[in-house]
């Protein structure tokens, strides 16, 4: 699990909370005429924008950012190496015995074609068009959530209008002024809440998670392809080193 996605969630309602308590009572903050305009109207709104198997799969698209956890660059290239290093003592075809030893099925499905003699053109394309695919469904769930992020506080306004509107129309009636004026402010911090609080940054952490992915994919193509050309592995392991931030490549031997 991702800890940061969620300790920064619970922190950032929690902090919400503990203002709310401060200063007076959380049933003054809860109204279910509010609720409805907000979160049910920002999901119907959702179900407009979107084809509904994708708004239905966006529950998959969270669970990437509370539970996937990501291989890292540094394991990847370490396997790349020690690939290499065999291909080189035994040949390519000696690999065909490590494949059920890859973990990464992009990293196996790319050795595979290479052992099986494919022309490296024909590998580099199958496996970049295979990581445009991913990328174009990154974006598809992130894409998701960055609308629900600008929904929201238009459904908030929305239900402030109402609000005005019902209180303008009742000024006669001093009783009714204060619902009316509570829905036309709860409804604008629903949305704001759940814009700035968890559907935005829910949609920034997909993103990050998908450019962490696309990067040690990257890496893997570079590796494949350089396996499959006979390439030095100490050659091969500055080729891919060269993908990673310097802060995390591993310090060089003097």
């Amino acid at each position: 699990m991702d800890l940061s996605t969620l300790v920064g969630l619970v922190l950032a309602f929690g902090l919400v909370t503990a203002a709310i308590l401060t200063g007076g009572s959380l049933m003054d903050f809860l109204d279910p005429s509010s609720f409805l305009i907000v979160v049910l109207g920002t999901f119907a709104v959702t179900l407009v924008n979107f084809p509904l198997p994708m708004v239905l799969g966006v529950f998959g698209v969270v669970k990437n950012a509370f539970f996937t956890k990501m291989q890292s660059p540094l394991d990847t290239v370490s396997t790349l190496v020690s690939l290499s290093e065999r291909a080189r003592r035994e040949g390519i075809l000696a690999l065909e015995g490590s494949m059920d030893e890859i973990d990464d099925d992009f990293v196996r499905s790319g050795l595979r074609l290479a052992v099986d003699g494919v022309e490296p053109e024909l590998i580099k394309d199958i496996l970049q068009t295979e990581l445009a695919f991913i990328e174009d469904r990154h974006r598809s769930g992130q894409s998701i959530f960055t609308y629900m992020g600008s929904a929201s506080p238009a459904l908030g306004m929305i239900g402030t209008l109402i609000g005005l509107v019902k209180m303008l129309g009742n000024l006669q009636d001093a009783n009714a002024i204060g619902p009316a004026m509570a829905i036309a402010l709860l409804t604008t911090l629903y949305g704001s809440l759940l814009a700035n609080l968890a559907f935005i940054p829910l949609a920034g952490k997909l993103k990050v998670r998908s450019a962490e992915e696309i990067l040690i994919k990257e890496v893997a193509i570079e590796g494949v392809m350089s396996i499959q050309s006979g390439d030095n592995p100490r050659i091969l392991e500055q080729k891919l080193l060269a993908f990673l931030a310097p802060s995390i490549r591993p310090p060089r031997e003097e």
